[in-house]
């Protein structure tokens, strides 16, 4: 297989400067690319070439220190949905609960307990590195955490979380606040912050449509949790249910859908009413959709974040994940938080991702490639970071997974890394920096 692009270039003139050949048994480079005995050149941190070993080495033309792994190197995993800062409240992830309500009523409880916010999203941090995770999608719900991925020295985008805001509370105050947040985060050119509306049902649909208008001027991503429950389904429906009951009590009777009896349509439809979706945004969960509302997603170009684990903890049902990859929906893969999901290690959530596809009832042969992608170029794609993350290529950031994965062909190395499961990260490099290796994996 010949070099991928002219790579010699890239590196001509930089004489001195220190090139890293990380080589495997196999390259995964993403967009079918698959590579015996590949490497991949690093300089600085971008990758610079890409190959076979020894075509890679002559390319370059230059003195490299290549660093041999065992297992395959891929693209950076991406993690297209967590709340970083809820890692100390792991405990509420190791149970099963009967229902959204029983979980949310135990988050609450655990959640007032809680204090050093920051210290706990930076312990998060640490596991997601592990994992072989290079980006993520990180919910923020205290401004002290919005800097934690740039800080970490992590791709990614930070969301602030905006939630329980009436339509007069976001006029007298909360639009002010948000803007005020907004622009003293993005102060620092490196850090990416975006805008996360909670979920439909807990903000005013004003608010909501305000809080999508705004992500666009400022040429902002978004991300929002939709159709994660079907209490949700029911209370956007029709304003009613337990979630609906829920959000009465706490005060919030005039938003517009309880009001009103509900929007009359689902949660990807009342979404798309207000501006919610579309390019800029992707949605987490996904799960309560029908044929019409995966149409929907498709055609406003929303990515969908899949959270499988997390669904199983919180007690829901399974997201139609064959129904999806049938259909053409572009699908990321998220964790959530430890808060709900038993740990942040995404390949656990691709490894069951497969399963589900396979009892659903998907019997394609291109299962894999389609997980691979989606916690590569999905997650990516999620972001708007396509340009700079999700495949191994000349020019973009060097940032690369090791997975402990060595089959005879291609095809079996590949179902190796999407079924790996937890722990199967032998090391993680960020921006052409070696940020993680397994003491049982030496180089």
């Amino acid at each position: 297989m010949a070099l991928v692009t002219g790579c010699a270039a890239a590196v001509t003139g930089v004489r001195g400067a220190p090139i890293t050949v990380h080589t495997a048994p196999w390259v995964l480079a993403g967009d079918g690319l698959a590579i015996r005995r590949g490497a991949v050149a690093v300089l600085g941190e971008l990758v610079v070439a890409v190959g076979p070993l020894r075509e890679v080495l002559r390319g370059l033309g230059t003195r490299a220190e290549v660093v041999e792994w065992r297992g395959a190197l891929i693209p950076g995993l991406v993690n297209a949905h967590a709340h970083l800062q809820y890692t100390d409240m792991a405990a509420l992830g190791r149970r099963i609960y009967g229902s959204f309500e029983e979980w949310s009523t135990a988050f609450a409880a655990d959640f007032r307990r809680r204090g050093d916010w920051r210290a706990s999203a930076e312990r998060g941090l640490d596991a997601v590195i592990r994992s072989g995770t290079t980006a993520l999608s990180d919910v923020v719900t205290h401004v002290e955490n919005l800097d934690v991925l740039w800080a970490g020295r992590v791709h990614g985008i930070a969301y602030w979380e905006v939630m329980s805001l009436r339509a007069a509370d976001w006029q007298s105050h909360g639009r002010k606040r948000t803007v005020e947040i907004l622009d003293n985060a993005s102060g620092a050119a490196a850090r990416a912050v975006g805008l996360s509306p909670h979920a439909p049902y807990s903000l005013d649909t004003q608010v909501l449509a305000d809080l999508s208008a705004l992500a666009r001027e400022r040429g902002l991503r978004s991300h929002i949790h939709v159709a994660e429950s079907a209490a949700e389904h029911e209370y956007v429906v029709a304003g009613a249910g337990p979630l609906a009951d829920r959000w009465r009590s706490w005060g919030y009777d005039e938003f517009a859908l309880l009001r009103q009896g509900g929007a009359g349509v689902g949660p990807v439809a009342y979404a798309a009413s207000v501006g919610v979706l579309g390019p800029h945004t992707h949605i987490a969960h996904g799960i309560y959709v029908n044929a019409d509302d995966r149409a929907a997603l498709r055609d406003t170009g929303t990515v969908v974040a899949l959270c499988p684990r997390s669904n199983a903890v919180l007690g829901l049902d399974e997201a139609p994940v064959a129904d999806y990859l049938r259909e053409g929906n572009i699908i990321a893969v998220g964790t959530d938080s430890l808060s709900s999901s038993p740990s942040l290690d995404v390949l656990a959530d691709v490894g069951e991702l497969y399963r589900i596809a396979r009892r659903q009832g998907y019997r394609e042969r291109d299962l894999h490639r389609r997980l691979f992608d989606a916690v590569t170029t999905g997650g990516a794609a999620a972001m708007g970071m396509a340009d700079r993350i999700g495949t191994l290529a000349p020019g973009k950031l060097a940032d690369i997974a090791v997975v402990e994965a060595d089959m005879p062909t291609a095809s079996d190395t590949l179902a190796a890394v999407v079924e790996a499961g937890e722990g199967s990260a032998l090391g993680t490099v960020i921006a052409g920096e070696l940020r993680y290796v397994r003491e049982q994996a030496p180089l």
